[in-house]
């Protein structure tokens, strides 16, 4: 090879690398330029659904490409992180994140296919806090008045639940460590029998997500003793908090937010991040959520989202350990 032929394909290799490093910047730079996939852990046309969809459709308008609602339901939350966590690091694949798929779930089994760090969370977007009801049959209608039933009847109250370890379950045992009453926990297959078990006077107390309670509520089938949230709900104005009706300083919510892999390169997560918190801002968006007696949350980011993950790791960290509770692993 001749001098001047070295020169021309050191010249030539040069203007390769400086065009595909171009057109790798550049198609990085384009994202997303393909529809992206919102994964919700639940079931179509409850409230977390309905949040998933709203959410999708107004991150679609900022990102400029169709988000894509996919249920995968099943396992608490478990199939659908364990799909997200799989998938590629590339921002097209978000989770519907929760307190059950990156907080409780990670506490609760010994091994379930992922960790919370192989996640990424970017955002909340609502907490949807939850209803303490009774039924008809039990002479109370406030939290304190229920601690004197309780206190009246030791072995005979009884509570249900949706299930071992789910977040409604976990923030009765937390309620009753508070108040210092007992009750036999009564788990049923989802809400709507245990809600007929309630309301039936098999169980006494419950803890429920507002939506489906709701409607016996102004039926007159059951009371609303307490919210368990920071502040009062629009569908429930007369209703105290627990905070300030008989355990100040309590709160147990639940959460939803958006994750993805923890492996997405920041600029993508970082464009995720504005659409998920353009979204939240959304005055049609917070309407939706009132309607399903969902709060909707600041934007939070860096440090401040941490410590709210952290703090509801801590919280329901200390129910499940003094209350030790145990589940079977999930597998992998």
């Amino acid at each position: 090879m001749t001098l001047t032929q070295g020169w021309m394909h050191r010249t030539i290799r040069a203007a390769l690398g400086t065009t595909l490093m171009a057109g790798a910047m550049l198609a990085h730079a384009e994202f997303p330029d393909r529809p992206i996939k919102l994964v919700a852990p639940y079931a179509p046309g409850g409230a977390a659904d309905i949040l998933a969809r709203a959410l999708a459709t107004e991150m679609g308008k900022d990102l400029g490409q169709t988000v894509i609602v996919e249920n995968r339901p099943g396992a608490n939350t478990r199939i659908a992180s364990v799909a997200v966590a799989r998938s590629p690091a590339d921002g097209y694949t978000l989770l519907l994140a929760s307190n059950a798929s990156m907080v409780l779930n990670p506490l609760l089994y010994r091994k379930i296919g992922y960790t919370p760090d192989d996640f990424r969370v970017l955002g909340i977007v609502a907490e949807a806090p939850l209803v303490i009801v009774t039924n008809m049959q039990v002479p109370a209608n406030n939290l304190k008045d229920f601690t004197r039933y309780a206190q009246a009847n030791v072995g005979r109250v009884n509570y249900a639940s949706v299930g071992l370890g789910n977040p409604l379950q976990l923030a009765t045992e937390m309620l009753k460590s508070e108040l210092g009453i007992e009750a036999t926990h009564v788990p049923y297959n989802g809400s709507v029998p245990a809600l007929t078990g309630l309301m039936a006077d098999d169980t006494q107390l419950m803890f429920d997500v507002v939506s489906t309670s709701l409607p016996h509520i102004r039926g007159g089938k059951l009371k609303a003793l307490a919210v368990t949230g920071s502040e009062r709900l629009k569908s429930l104005p007369d209703v105290p908090t627990v905070a300030e009706s008989a355990v100040p300083g309590f709160r147990a919510a639940t959460w939803f937010g958006v994750a993805v892999p923890a492996g997405t390169p920041p600029d993508v997560a970082a464009r995720v991040q504005s659409a998920v918190q353009k979204a939240t801002a959304d005055s049609q968006f917070r309407a939706t959520l009132d309607q399903q007696s969902l709060l909707p949350q600041p934007p939070r980011s860096g440090t401040v989202l941490t410590k709210y993950v952290d703090d509801d790791r801590a919280m329901w960290s200390k129910v499940i350990r003094e209350r030790n509770i145990v589940l079977d692993d999930a597998g992998s």
